[in-house]
């Protein structure tokens, strides 16, 4: 099967936008045994976009669409695909149900421009979104498909795992099936090279591995027509996954770490309270993201200057003058006197130089000392992060979840 990818949308040709969504389908297609060909991008405008369309549907089997879907005027690939293939476009009345349940469960006021959406070209399979309002669309034409996706990468996501992928498999008259494996405190390059022998002599199944700040997603896909012999293969790659990973796996799905310490947290109903200094209450963020972490994590404090370490944290005025604010001697204060002011079971604190300024040979920008006391017992650890402001302060905050779910695991048992 031939493929061709378009985006549409003139945010994507002048760079105002990085186009994530063609990386993904060309992965996840290319799983499946099917060659994407061709990427073609293309503003939001309707001559353009119909040439774009005409020249895909005479030279590929498959077109799949992401983006211009939506409520707005210069929303056009739903239009100008119904008027190439004289398609007239209906209202679904489902799909004007779901619209107005969406608007109303979040108590926002819907325009009338987003009744826009609830037209369909006749005879399409209408592909429902979760995450949106716009629903994919499903076109099939002389013994081609064109799917149309929404633009935004989680809501196309979504819609291709959900809907896209079982028609896709079918069609195929194959089965797919995948593991996923979340992985910490490892970076790609160094996953991958642990995985070369595998991925060099791959066929079935397949390896692929997405990278993010602090985690690698390793996904292992099978195909074929039965199932037991699928997850038979499968089980083999698992136990050498559970070899090789078994200090960084964290997740047997696209958990992120973060989701995972919170459960692991509420799971065990240890209690928390965090003191930032260099990472200016990023960890607390990404904690009360949660929802019901607050029956764990009952204190967050952001103490950046040396006064509120002294005045809220109780760190001496000899230890900052003497080893500094970045020292393991201040992180130990503010970590064991954070445990004693909370009475969480676990006391997470941090102090560390983001940058850009205020390093020195001593101390670099960079450095980052990690306090964590679990059960009165303190460990400090310390790192050197390369990178902006920024990216030092997302880096710190993944190695602290990565810490505080090792120290659960190793220490509650």
């Amino acid at each position: 099967m031939k493929c061709e990818l378009i985006s549409v949308g003139t945010e994507l040709l002048v760079g105002d936008t990085l186009n994530t969504n063609v990386q993904f389908l060309s992965r996840e297609l290319s799983l499946l045994g099917i060659r994407v060909l061709f990427h073609t991008t293309v503003g939001d405008n309707p001559k353009r976009l119909e040439e774009a369309v005409r020249i895909a549907f005479n030279r590929s089997d498959l077109i799949i669409s992401t983006g211009g879907l939506g409520p707005t005027q210069d929303d056009l690939t739903k239009e100008v695909i119904a008027a190439i293939f004289k398609r007239k476009l209906i209202q679904d009345t489902k799909t004007k149900d779901d619209l107005l349940k969406y608007f109303k469960n979040r108590e926002y006021v819907m325009t009338p421009n987003n009744l826009k959406q609830t037209f369909i070209p006749e005879n399409a399979e209408i592909l429902f979104n979760p995450c949106g309002t716009a629903p994919g669309l499903l076109i099939k034409e002389q013994g081609r498909m064109i799917i149309m996706l929404p633009g935004p990468p989680r809501e196309m996501t979504r819609v291709f795992e959900d809907a896209v992928l079982p028609i896709i498999t079918q069609d195929n008259n194959q089965l797919v099936l995948s593991r996923y494996y979340n992985l910490s405190d490892i970076g790609e390059s160094a996953a991958e090279d642990r995985l070369l022998d595998l991925i060099n002599t791959q066929v079935n199944p397949t390896i692929a591995t997405y990278a993010k700040m602090g985690e690698v997603l390793i996904r292992i896909t099978a195909n074929g027509t039965d199932e037991n012999e699928m997850n038979a293969l499968l089980d083999r790659y698992e136990a050498m996954m559970l070899e090789r990973f078994a200090d960084n796996i964290f997740a047997f799905s696209k958990e992120s770490l973060q989701e995972t310490v919170c459960k692991l947290l509420l799971e065990k109903n240890i209690s928390l309270a965090t003191a930032e200094s260099c990472s200016g209450g990023l960890i607390a963020a990404q904690l009360t993201q949660y929802p019901g972490i607050s029956k764990v994590f009952g204190m967050g404090l952001v103490t950046y200057s040396n006064e509120a370490k002294m005045s809220l944290l109780g760190v001496k005025k000899e230890t900052l003058d003497i080893y500094g604010a970045v020292s393991a001697e201040t992180a130990t204060e503010m970590c064991e006197n954070l445990q004693k002011l909370s009475q969480a079971r676990l006391a997470i604190s941090v102090t560390g130089i983001a940058g850009p300024d205020g390093g020195s040979d001593q101390k670099p920008v960079g450095l980052v000392y990690i306090g964590v006391s679990f059960d009165k017992q303190t460990d400090i650890y310390f790192y050197h992060f390369n990178g902006d402001r920024k990216v030092v302060q997302q880096k710190t905050a993944n190695k602290v979840f990565h810490l505080i779910r090792k120290t659960i695991v190793d220490k509650s048992k």
